[in-house]
């Protein structure tokens, strides 16, 4: 009995022995899988480093644009303004003199459209400023038609 129980006792060992180097060899296939998992994610992180890298300067050279023009917006902004501040006081100039223009047109008209020109004098700050100056250059042209210097 004790050399079929060492036989067992063998077997049993040798079964074992036999499964463990399945399970090695399982496990040095996991092994390398996960060493080759390993490299490609070390990979990875490297593209992800060197693409941060790319983005950090672009966003460097983003913020450097936008500083730049929005300096330079800044001046076109206060240029504009100041341009409009200017452009309002010379069409006020201008409205000016209309006014007294169409003022010294209706001062001189003959003297029966002078009486005429009255009511329409009156109603001469209703019309708008190039109504008015239509309306005062048709005057001036009808007054030389009737002296007989219009072409």
């Amino acid at each position: 009995m004790s050399h079929s129980l060492g036989i067992a006792i063998e077997s049993l060992v040798a079964i074992l022995l036999m499964l463990t180097i399945g399970y090695c060899m399982l496990l040095n296939k996991r092994l390398q899988r996960l060493k080759a998992d390993e490299h490609s994610l070390k990979a990875t992180i490297a593209e992800l480093i060197t693409a941060t890298e790319i983005a950090e300067r672009a966003i460097g050279g983003l913020k450097h644009t936008v500083r730049d023009v929005n300096e330079n917006l800044g001046s076109q902004l206060t240029a504009a303004t100041q341009m409009s501040a200017h452009l309002k006081s010379q069409l006020a100039e201008g409205d000016s003199v209309i006014r007294r223009l169409s003022r010294i047109v209706l001062a001189a008209r003959p003297g029966s459209e002078a009486l005429a020109a009255e009511p329409a004098a009156s109603a001469a700050p209703m019309l708008s400023p190039a109504r008015a100056i239509a309306a005062a250059a048709e005057a001036f042209s009808e007054r030389r038609r009737a002296s007989g210097l219009a072409a």
